[in-house]
Parts: structure tokens; C-alpha cells; sequence
């Protein structure tokens, strides 16, 4: 820091001192623990001590700047002694392994990691073991020293995180031109504004033909016609961004790489939006019309222009007006009940009811507008294809989950008999009823299961809506009572009229009816995966994480001479895993933009948290493929070589990134991780193909005093055991949040081919991910539904 910055920085440390210290100017241990948010008591009187520099059991707030001196702006030596003096409980000047116990203990505990007790013996002892170096039975400040020149990153930066409270906020830094206006931007996004470019460019042109054509009625009705014109397109495009059948077909061919058919939900949003616009316009337009009407001519007043069929404005007797209005009704409702503030408070069934709507709104369009039914004909006619075609394969497949499995964290596994002729690529994903948790409500979500796993389908559903919760709360509840009746999960529901399952399920898409318990959290509902398809591992839980979970038989099915791992569905296993047989229907399945990932050549893979989610299948049709491709190669028959290059494997190299917030998370996909790396070590030790990076943001990073003493053990035991703690995967998990730069300039070393990111996770972690593919010039995906 130079003078000015120093100067600052003292003001600051000032202000904030003044806010936590009250009125005696001093701060005692209670409001320093407050301040600083400790999770662990021992941290913050190890601190505290140190800082009361006069011991008198308050810190002033020249003993806070002197301690924020040092561990700011103090040498690589002094930071080194006040780690030493932490450690050094009894101050006895050296450390031994009773001491270095306690402390990783409470680096646990302020890391949010649980270990049982016998792996925190095994850290001490590694950590113990590899400082002690002379032998002697405890640790000396020197043997630190020496045991930390194996981290110099960790001392260049060593400071308490918690103190960041007391730096001054920087200003953000400006970059020399607009991100919208570099070329990786225009790279990234060329797709999407071409398309809105040629959105754009035919409205005008319908807008420009329409005006034209009654220049010479006046200003209202050239507008009115316009406006009129465009909503003939418009109302039938939005129609078109919702064939998800037509969009999913669409994304096998060249289609896929010219327009956005990963953004048709935010399109059909933004349609939507210029649907209300057009409407609010065309009916203004021809109100004023009328206005000047009923003032230039003697023949009708204004309400007669409004409300009667009179005038005989309208191609079926007269009927315009009074069908305009009751469509700028509808509209106007439609619009109003799909705003955040409707479906994010809990209001899911309004949002559904009035979106049904659309029904009316096409039948009042043919009756309002003689042009409309030309547009519509066609997509009007594939919606009508698309809904029977769902229907009767729902009817025909009549699908039953046959298994229900309580995972942590809330998470519910379905286990779904897979129909016949129900093919799906990884990453693909279906819209799920369940008749007994709500009878009308249809939620998506990813297929965890790959492809290549016959028989079955797998659903992992976190709990994180109203209907979410519900589903697990019913199998919860059904799961206590299954131990006593076992068909206590086979109900069915009440039969309904023939007319009314007709209705349903031709309009609706399912045969019965309930009030609604889903709210918008719901909508963008997410799987979790847990297991893989092609693991052997499910009679054992990994070493590193809670919770175990055992079958009692496991059957092999041959595929293309690999042989796929099926838990076999008999008797009864454990509290909460239960057979059942209840009745569910599915719509789909539907492709995302995942489908590129197997014709890229470098493949990112990026999850955060629960946006996992759809990599559960697509990693293990990856290393199907990956050792399909392996055997193709090196097999001399010609047949075999042909069958794998119709699976259209590109990939080369493939990245795989999960951030969690805590250890307890990664519970859901650690066995299915466990197992890719098993067989790949197995199939192609020296290969580095699928590479792994795990990181856990509630753990404190490396140069945090209150950390760096856990990391360095958790380093020394996970090259003894060769495997995690905290996961009990090879790969190791890194503390804190991704350093973007540095993971980008890897990859982009790498050189294994045009390197593709497909991210799934928050919007906010998607900016930052999007902007770094932007620099590095990486293609960049988003999960959406």
C-alpha cells in the first residue's frame, strides 16, 4: 500500500472498530466473536489472546491495528509466528500431537467437515509425522517453517478470512470497452442475434406491408392493421417455441448450430412480451379509430363501435370488437399471471389455469382476424400431432414406479419401469405426474439413468418446492407404514368420469384433477443424481461420506459385450428404500443442449450444487462410449469398427467440475464418481480422459490460519491412502471457491480440441463462467427447461 491507500485503509479500520466496540471504545471477547463470525469458540479466543497484546481482557484499537498489521501487511516470518503461537496452545513454544488433535479438530468444525474420529487420528498423525522431523515428539517453530516451504502459495497469502470485515471495499475495476462489444461475445452469442436480428427484421416488414396497404384510412387504422399483421405471426410463433417434440427432432440436424433452440423457453417469454405490446397497441389504435368515427359520422356512437355487432366490423357478422376485447381480457390476465411476483409466491396453479387459456385465445383469433387461421394451420396442427402423440404413448406405456429410495439432503430416487420403445439420449429430459401427490401437474426433470441401462429409468428429485416436498414427505410417511402393509404404496385413484379424463387428458395432458401444491421453485426443478447405471459399488458407501445404503442382489445384463450392474427389485431392504407400485405418466423425453457434448472435442462439464443434475447420465454414457471407442480401435473386426462410429464420439478429453457448498452434498453423486474412476483406472491406467475437479466452498482455503494446518494434513493422507477424506475419491477436493482464471488457462493449455462448456447451476455463477469462456474464447451452454 502506498501513503494514500495506507491512510484509508487506518480510517476504515476505524469506522468499523467504532461500530463493534460501543461506547467504552473497546472490544471484549463476546463482541469479537461476534464480529469476526466464528464458527468455533477455540479459533476466536486463540485470536483474541493474541491480540489482547496487555492481556487485560479487552482489545483496544491500537492492539486491533497492530494485529492487522501483521497478518495484512506483515512478513512471511511474522505471519508464520502468529500461525505457530495459534497452534502453540499451552505456550509451551513447541507443539505436540495432543495440541495439533485439538486444532485440526476445530479446523474441521470451522471448515463444516465430519470425519469420524479414527480419520482425525489418521490427519494428526500424517501431519505430525511428516513436521516432527528430528523425531523428538513435537513440533518445533523451525519444523513448521520447513513443513510449510511445501505450500509457498500458502504463505505469500497466509491471512484470517474472517478479518475481511476490516479491509476497505475496492472499487470495482473498469474494463476499456463494453463485453457486448468483443468479439468473443458476438462468438459466443452469433446464434441468438441473428435470430432476433430476423425476429426483428419480419415484424417490421409484416408491419411495413400491413400500413401500406390502409395508408389511406388514416393514421389509427394503418397502425391498428399493423399492429394486427404482426400478431397474426406473433400469436402462432409462440405457439412454435413450444413443439418440444418438433424442437428435440430439430436438435439432430444442422438446425441446431443456426438458431437457439437451447433459449425457446426465454424466447416464448420474450414473444410473449411482444404479443401484450402488439395487443395493447392494435386495441388503442382501433379505439381512437372509433373515436373519430363516431365524431365525423352520423351513424354510430363510440359504444355501438365497442360493444355491438351493429357496425358489422368483422368477418363473421360483425363480431371484431367484441371478440378484441374479450381477447385483450385474456391476454391482459394471461400476462398479468405469469409474472414473477404470481408463480414466485407460491401461485403455481394460477399461473397453470390462466395459461390454458390459449385455447380460447386461438378459437376468439379465427373468429377475430380473417388472416389468422392461414398462420395457424400448420403449427396449430402440429400441436394438435405433438398432444395425441403424448397421449397415447402415456396411455400405452402405462408406467408404474416400482422402487422409491430416501436419499440425504432430502433427495428422492425413482426407480421407473421403463416402457418399450422409450429411447432417450444422456441429458435428456421428461415431464413427470405422479396422479397421487397432484393429479393435474406436470414438472420436468433430467433422466439420471444413461441410455445404455435397460429396464429402468432413473429420477433423483431434490425436495426444494411445495410439490417437491410433498412427494417426499407422502414416501416418508408411506415408507413408516409400508413396514407393517406393504401395499400401502399401491393406491389407486378415484375413477372419473369418461368424459372428464377425455377432457383432461386431450387438453391437459393427464386423466385427473387435484388442487394444486406446486409453486414456481417447482418449474426449474432439477434431478440429483446419486448412483451410476454401470456401478457394482451399491452394496457399499464411500469411505469419505454419511450414509450407507446396501441391496441385497445385484443381476448382470450384457451389452456390446460390457456387462451393466441392475439392482434387482425383490424383498424388502431397509427403512428407506421400499418396493412400490404407483401409478406416474411421462411426457417426453425432450433434448437440451447437452446433445452437443458428444461432438465436441474438449468437453467442460460444469455443476454447482444441485445443477449436477444432468450430468448423471451423460458421464456414464461418456465412458461407455469412451471404452466402446477403446475396443472399436484396437478390434480387427470391421463390423464392430462401423457400429461405434454411428455413436458419433468426438470427444478427445472431458473436464468435470462440481462445486458444493458443504461435504454433506456431495452424498448424491459420489458412488457413480467413484466408480468412473475405477474404471477407468482399470481399462486405461495411464489415460487421462475424464479428469475430475471437486470443490467445497464452505471449507476454508489453504491460506487461511484457520485452515491451513487441516489442508496440508488432508494433502499428506490423501497421497498416503491415495483417495480424498472428505469424499473418498482419488480426486482430491479443493477448499473454496474455483479460481476461474487459472482452472480457463489450464484448459485452454491443454490443446485437446475446441474446448465446449456446458454449465447447469445459478444465473449469477453463469455470468462469471460465460464472461471467462468469452475471454478464453470457449463456447459457452446453459442448462435450461
Amino acid at each position: 500500500m502506498d501513503l494514500e491507500d495506507d491512510t484509508q485503509w487506518l480510517e476504515w479500520v476505524a469506522k468499523q472498530f467504532e461500530n463493534i466496540a460501543g461506547d467504552d471504545q473497546e472490544i471484549d471477547l463476546e463482541e469479537f466473536k461476534a464480529a469476526l463470525k466464528l464458527k468455533e469458540s477455540f479459533f476466536a479466543e486463540r485470536f483474541f489472546a493474541l491480540f489482547d497484546a496487555d492481556g487485560s481482557g479487552t482489545i483496544s484499537l491500537d492492539e486491533l491495528l497492530e494485529a492487522l498489521k501483521l497478518l495484512i501487511h506483515g512478513s512471511e516470518t511474522d505471519k508464520l509466528r502468529f500461525l505457530f503461537q495459534v497452534y502453540d496452545v499451552d505456550g509451551s513454544g513447541s507443539i505436540d500431537s495432543d495440541e495439533l488433535r485439538l486444532v485440526l479438530k476445530s479446523c474441521l468444525r470451522e471448515s463444516s467437515i465430519s470425519l469420524p474420529e479414527e480419520k482425525l487420528d489418521d490427519l494428526t498423525v500424517a501431519l505430525f509425522e511428516s513436521a516432527d522431523t528430528d523425531k523428538s515428539g513435537s513440533i518445533t517453530f523451525e519444523e513448521l517453517r520447513g513443513e510449510l516451504e511445501r505450500f509457498p502459495e500458502v504463505m505469500e497469502n497466509l491471512t484470517i478470512s474472517a478479518a475481511n470485515w476490516l479491509k476497505p471495499r475496492r472499487a470495482p475495476r473498469k474494463s476499456g470497452a463494453p463485453r457486448c462489444l468483443s468479439p468473443a461475445y458476438w462468438q459466443n452469442n452469433r446464434s441468438q442475434f441473428l435470430f432476433l436480428g430476423g425476429y426483428v427484421c419480419l415484424n417490421v416488414l409484416l408491419f411495413t406491408c400491413a400500413a401500406l396497404r390502409h395508408a389511406e384510412f388514416g393514421i389509427w387504422l394503418t397502425l391498428a392493421k399493423g399492429c394486427g399483421q404482426c400478431l397474426n405471426f406473433n400469436c402462432t410463433f409462440v405457439v412454435v417455441l413450444m413443439l418440444r417434440r418438433c424442437l428435440t427432432w430439430l436438435r439432430a440436424t444442422w438446425v441446431a448450430g443456426v438458431l437457439p433452440l437451447d433459449q425457446n423457453i426465454l424466447l416464448h417469454q420474450l414473444v410473449g412480451y411482444v404479443v401484450v405490446a402488439l395487443t395493447a397497441v392494435h386495441t388503442g389504435a382501433h379505439v381512437a379509430n372509433f373515436v373519430r368515427m363516431s365524431q365525423t359520422q352520423d351513424s354510430y356512437c363510440l359504444w355501438e363501435y365497442l360493444f355491438t355487432t351493429r357496425p358489422g366490423i368483422g368477418w363473421i357478422y360483425g363480431t371484431a370488437s367484441l371478440s378484441g376485447l374479450l381477447l385483450q381480457l385474456l391476454v391482459g390476465l394471461m400476462f398479468v399471471c405469469s409474472c414473477p411476483f404470481i408463480r414466485k409466491s407460491g401461485h403455481f396453479a394460477v399461473f397453470y389455469w390462466t395459461h390454458l387459456s390459449y385455447i380460447f385465445i386461438w378459437a376468439l383469433l379465427t373468429v377475430h382476424g380473417p388472416h389468422f387461421w392461414k398462420w395457424f394451420v400448420v403449427p396449430g396442427f402440429l400441436f394438435l400431432v405433438e398432444k395425441i402423440v403424448g397421449v397415447a404413448l402415456m396411455h400405452i406405456r402405462g408406467l408404474h414406479i416400482v422402487e422409491v429410495n430416501l436419499l440425504p439432503s432430502k433427495v428422492t430416487h425413482l426407480v421407473i419401469k421403463r416402457p418399450p420403445f422409450f429411447h432417450y439420449k444422456p441429458g435428456d429430459y421428461v415431464y413427470l405426474n405422479i396422479p397421487v401427490i397432484a393429479k393435474y401437474e406436470w414438472h420436468p426433470f433430467t433422466i439420471s439413468s444413461a441410455p445404455e441401462q435397460p429396464g429402468i429409468i432413473w429420477l433423483h428429485i431434490r425436495s426444494l418446492g411445495q410439490w417437491t416436498n410433498r412427494l417426499y414427505e407422502y414416501f416418508v410417511h408411506h415408507c413408516k407404514l409400508s413396514n407393517n402393509n406393504p401395499e400401502c404404496l399401491a393406491r389407486n385413484p378415484r375413477k372419473k368420469g369418461w368424459s372428464q379424463t377425455w377432457v383432461q387428458k386431450c387438453l391437459l395432458g393427464s386423466s385427473d384433477l387435484d388442487p394444486s401444491v406446486a409453486t414456481n421453485e417447482d418449474e426449474m426443478i432439477e434431478i440429483l443424481s446419486y448412483t451410476s447405471t454401470t456401478c457394482p459399488s451399491w452394496a457399499t458407501a464411500s469411505p469419505g461420506v454419511t450414509g450407507r445404503y446396501s441391496f441385497e442382489k445385484r443381476y448382470d445384463v450384457p451389452i456390446s459385450n460390457t456387462s451393466i450392474f441392475v439392482p434387482q427389485v425383490f424383498g424388502k431392504l431397509d427403512d428407506n428404500r421400499q418396493h412400490c407400485n404407483i401409478k406416474c405418466y411421462i411426457d417426453g423425453p425432450y433434448g437440451t443442449h447437452t446433445r452437443r457434448i458428444f461432438t465436441s472435442e474438449h468437453a467442460v462439464l460444469i455443476g454447482a450444487g444441485i445443477g449436477i443434475t444432468p450430468f448423471a447420465s451423460i458421464l456414464q454414457s461418456i465412458m461407455y462410449r469412451y471404452h466402446m471407442r477403446q475396443q472399436a480401435s484396437s478390434s480387427q473386426c470391421p463390423i464392430q469398427r462401423e457400429a461405434f462410429k454411428n455413436q458419433e464420439m468426438k470427444l478427445q478429453k472431458v473436464d468435470f467440475i462440481w462445486i458444493n457448498r458443504d461435504q454433506k452434498s456431495f452424498e448424491w453423486f459420489v458412488s457413480l464418481l467413484t466408480k468412473l474412476e475405477v474404471d477407468q483406472a482399470k481399462r486405461d491406467p495411464e489415460g487421462c480422459f475424464l479428469e475430475m475437479h471437486l470443490f467445497m466452498t464452505s471449507a476454508l482455503s489453504k491460506n487461511d490460519v484457520k485452515a491451513i494446518g487441516l489442508q496440508m494434513a488432508l494433502d499428506l493422507l490423501a497421497k498416503k491412502e491415495k483417495r480424498d477424506s472428505i469424499t473418498g475419491l482419488k480426486t482430491r477436493t479443493q477448499p473454496g471457491r474455483p479460481d476461474w482464471n487459472q482452472i480457463f488457462q489450464k484448459l485452454s493449455e491443454e490443446r485437446a480440441g475446441k474446448v465446449h462448456v456446458f454449465f447447469c447451476g445459478s444465473p449469477a455463477l453463469a455470468k462469471v463462467i460465460r464472461a471467462h469462456c468469452e475471454e478464453f474464447n470457449f463456447r459457452f451452454f446453459k442448462e435450461h427447461f
